[in-house]
């Protein structure tokens, strides 16, 4: 496995299935994983791990050295797949034996541990864990897709039927925060696609949803716990 990162599609709808080599992330083994609405099931280390969904900036360490495969789900399809809800393992790493805990899991883990090509290996976990779950509630998609295009919560709750205490508690267990959060990591989502495709931070600002690019810096920087120009790269932004 090289050392970079890279990802491709899934067979699992809406999922992505990834890869990095040892070493960590970024350089010198150290780097940040954003908030983006996703859990993931990683393989690492002999270990399967349920990464969260992130409220931050997840900092990897040097001495976490990998190397990883890991596939990310759409957001509020993780939960229906692993039996926990969501905000039980927010902005935590926890290994799936903690999670469901017996000999099912064990076959898995070894059943991980002796394949010859862990990416496919762990892409048919998902599919498999997939196919014995309920599907997917169409109306997360919708909400997700609804917060994700900048609707706000008000007309995301109201185009899917659901009450101001309902439409929390069911992002609770479906995203593992409210759908202001939610609404919150979408828009840091979208306005990096943005910045990184070139546009410039004051229109990056204002095509993202916020007020204004003192906005968008605040709230990156609180998101992440970097800056702007940190995250897309020097040269950016004019």
């Amino acid at each position: 496995m090289s050392a970079g990162y890279a990802e491709r599609a899934s067979r699992l709808p809406g999922a992505v299935v990834w890869t990095r080599g040892p070493g960590g992330l970024g350089g010198g083994g150290v780097g940040s994983v954003l908030p983006d609405g996703c859990m993931d099931l990683l393989w690492t280390e002999g270990r399967l791990v349920v990464a969260g969904p992130d409220t931050r900036g997840y900092r990897l360490g040097p001495e976490v050295r990998g190397p990883w495969v890991g596939v990310r789900f759409f957001p509020g399809t993780a939960p229906g797949l692993l039996g926990v809800p969501a905000h039980e393992v927010r902005d935590r790493r926890v290994d799936l034996a903690d999670l469901r805990p017996g000999a099912g899991t064990r076959r898995l883990t070894d059943r991980m541990a002796a394949a010859p090509d862990p990416v496919t290996a762990l892409e048919d976990l998902a599919l498999r864990l997939a196919a014995e779950a309920e599907p997917p509630d169409p109306l997360l998609r919708a909400v997700v897709g609804s917060l994700a295009a900048g609707r706000s919560v008000a007309a995301t709750a109201a185009s899917v039927g659901l009450g101001e205490r309902q439409f929390h508690r069911r992002s609770l267990v479906a995203f593992g925060y409210g759908p202001k959060t939610l609404a919150r990591v979408l828009r840091l989502q979208r306005a990096l696609a943005l910045a990184r495709a070139g546009v410039p931070f004051a229109a990056t600002a204002v095509r993202a949803g916020f007020a204004d690019q003192a906005h968008l810096s605040r709230d990156v920087r609180e998101l992440t716990g970097e800056s702007l120009t940190g995250l897309v790269g020097p040269g950016f932004g004019r």
